[in-house]
């Protein structure tokens, strides 16, 4: 059995060098109350293409749709929410995915249908 460390900063570098595909379980963003009823889930890792609603921060109340995910930075990028930068150019603002909620889930890939099955209770 694996042991877990008790140093701070081994679990700190354990979470800086979590390879690619294992980061999916870090950008988990909890699904909104009809879809939990719906499926029987209550989190799962945000997709682009899902629609979520932002509940932390200055964007909060705001709903759009997941235009990227950033695996590496561990943030989202959510369509309408946007800075503008020195130079005027707008660029999208990283969300962490805790502060968002799922309202619509992006099922066009039946590799996500076969997780909701599974996961189902």
């Amino acid at each position: 059995m694996r042991r877990l460390s008790s140093k701070p900063s081994k679990a700190r570098k354990r979470y800086y060098n979590t390879p690619l595909h294992r980061r999916w379980k870090d950008l988990s963003a909890p699904l909104a109350e009809n879809l939990v009823r719906e499926y029987g889930v209550k989190r799962l890792p945000v997709r682009s293409g899902d629609t979520v609603l932002i509940v932390r921060g200055e964007y909060s109340g705001h709903e759009g749709k997941v235009v990227k995910v950033d695996l590496k930075e561990r943030r989202i990028h959510v369509e309408g929410v946007t800075k503008t930068k020195a130079d005027g150019t707008s660029v999208f603002y990283p969300l962490h995915p805790s502060k968002v909620i799922i309202t619509r889930l992006d099922l066009s890939d039946s590799w996500r249908k076969k997780i909701l099955e599974r996961r189902k209770r």
